[in-house]
């Protein structure tokens, strides 16, 4: 085969119809490593010709840690596993808030409240709405929020509130799915993405990578994405943690991440493609080539149970890419 030539085919359509389908997405997500520059070299054009040389930065608070019911199997705050994670209840509004300012501070765009567990009622949706209308007032920053599975209320009142984006991830592929998680469908998180676009948040949905999902199941999730118009795609890669059912997980290799995120930028060229958890251990060394491969953001500060690597790095490589940080004023 030649591989260069199918490749250029592959991205003078793409740039033509704003997208490829899941055929053309498996011809990229199984490119030779042996030639990734010339897939890096394509997927950087992609990129700049839908997304810019801006990159967004986001960052998240940890605002309720531990004691989830659910079994998700990558995850150390399932309740059923026996991880040591720190475990607490909502934070306080404000302590939400300062940490929001800070993010602010580090050159973030966005900010977003993810707290642990299936979903928030009560008295837990009041304070977030609180919390949601001081970042609205005091900052000018994009309020996201990643809270589980919610009613059609529940996201009204949150909306009302000032709520710009809902995060919720689809984690994999629908046929991988019952492997990760058995104690709630695919389909309730699937309603939950649709609910959010139809009510005119910002959806931010992805999922994570190296759980031991074939490449086709990769390509299976990016479709489903496609379909479901999602805004912006978080791509996570497994960072096991001891305890958890994943934590002897071993599935990729730095060149490895970087063709997966290049096949999302080819099937959804026009959205958000924003790498998070799990940079630092799994791309090593070639964190700089995620913006080659297609990403027009990154996720910077600490993660949820794990610390990231610091923001003044971030924004050095950045700079060093000649790049530049969007900013977040609206």
């Amino acid at each position: 085969m030649d591989w260069e030539r199918e490749l250029r085919r592959i991205e003078e359509r793409c740039l033509k119809d704003k997208g490829v389908g899941p055929e053309d997405g498996l011809f990229i997500i199984n490119y030779p490593e042996e030639r990734i520059f010339e897939l890096l070299a394509s997927s950087d054009r992609v990129r700049r010709a839908f997304k810019g040389g801006e990159i967004r930065l986001c960052s998240i608070v940890n605002a309720k840690s531990g004691l989830c019911p659910e079994d998700c199997a990558f995850c150390a705050q399932s309740v059923r596993y026996s991880t040591k994670v720190e475990t607490y209840p909502l934070l306080e509004p404000a302590v939400i808030v300062e940490r929001a300012k800070e993010a602010r501070k580090r050159g973030a765009r966005e900010f977003s409240i993810v707290t642990s567990g299936k979903g928030v009622r009560g008295r837990e949706v009041d304070r977030l709405k609180e919390a949601i209308r001081r970042i609205e007032e005091e900052t000018d920053l994009e309020s996201c929020a990643s809270l589980g599975i919610l009613d059609e209320s529940t996201l009204r009142a949150l909306k009302e509130a000032g709520l710009h984006s809902y995060h919720h991830n689809l984690e994999t592929a629908r046929s991988f799915f019952p492997k990760i998680c058995t104690t709630h469908s695919y389909e309730e998180d699937v309603a939950v993405v649709r609910k959010a676009k139809e009510m005119g948040f910002h959806v931010c949905c992805g999922g994570i990578f190296g759980m031991g999902e074939t490449r086709e199941q990769r390509i299976e999730l990016a479709t489903t994405l496609k379909e479901l118009d999602v805004d912006s795609i978080p791509i996570n890669f497994l960072n096991p943690r001891p305890g958890t059912p994943l934590e002897g997980a071993n599935y990729l290799t730095p060149l490895e991440c970087l063709k997966i995120i290049a096949a999302f930028r080819f099937m959804l060229p026009t959205k958000e493609i924003i790498i998070c958890g799990g940079r630092e251990v799994n791309l090593r060394d070639l964190q700089g080539l995620i913006f080659a491969a297609g990403a027009n953001g990154m996720m910077t500060g600490n993660y949820l149970t794990t610390p990231g690597r610091g923001t003044d790095k971030d924004l050095q490589m950045i700079e060093d890419l000649g790049l530049s940080v969007k900013d977040g004023c609206r």
